[in-house]
């Protein structure tokens, strides 16, 4: 489900989905430390003008784990998304996922009204699937120091959905590892970008962020894509 309803003013929105474990029923706890470290993406993604008029919420799970054939995640995500489109509309969704809400968020990114997604190191193992994402638009930021996900999948992954007709783009991160905690602000300030990017949104001093760069599963480094006077 969604932490909070959707006004009547949005025209866009971006859903967050926290991290989680491989294997696990309990529920998230009362603090929810992965949740919460999503909170300073929210916080950036309000305060910039060109999502002014969007929603940002997160996607709440019923459980902490991924476990296997059932993904949970995913089907939260869903759920999500139609209660998202009962309250309202068939707004443009970005999909703004953290390792397994990042791997929920591209399995779930074939639902009819998401642009694409913003992916923080990932989890996509070998086997998962890329080719349900065609005209879809992924953007993933990977620090290859990472030790909990691998970014070398994650390029992989990118290859593939490229293959399969996707709009891609990978971003190497100079630090942060898997926590996103050390250069904490330009992982925050390159997701709000990407976010942007995905619905479209055009850059503040005028044309479409990312311009100058062409899609490619091919990972480029974090500070050559960043916005001017950004």
């Amino acid at each position: 489900m969604l932490s909070r309803p959707p006004g009547p003013a949005a025209a866009a929105a971006v859903l967050l989905l926290h991290g989680g474990r491989a294997d696990s029923l309990a529920p998230p706890s009362p603090l929810n430390l992965p949740g919460l470290r999503m909170r300073p993406f929210a916080r950036a993604m309000t305060r910039d003008a060109r999502l002014a008029d969007a929603l940002i919420a997160s996607v709440r799970y019923r459980v902490r784990g991924w476990n296997g054939h059932r993904a949970d995640p995913v089907l939260d995500t869903r759920r999500a998304l139609e209660e998202l489109r009962r309250a309202a509309g068939p707004l443009p969704v970005v999909l703004v996922g953290h390792s397994m809400g990042a791997r929920a968020a591209l399995r779930a990114a074939d639902e009819p009204h998401v642009r694409g997604v913003v992916a923080l190191a990932p989890w996509c193992p070998p086997d998962e699937p890329a080719g349900h994402l065609t005209g879809r638009t992924v953007m993933a930021l990977h620090d290859e120091a990472d030790r909990i996900t691998s970014a070398t999948q994650t390029w992989d992954w990118l290859a593939r959905a490229r293959t399969s007709g996707a709009r891609v783009r990978g971003i190497r991160m100079p630090r942060g590892r898997h926590a996103m905690i050390r250069d904490a602000r330009l992982w925050h300030r390159l997701a709000t970008d990407c976010a942007a990017t995905v619905l479209g949104l055009p850059a503040p001093t005028g044309g479409t962020p990312y311009e100058e760069v062409s899609w490619s599963a091919e990972p480029v480094d974090a500070h050559d894509v960043l916005l001017p006077g950004r």
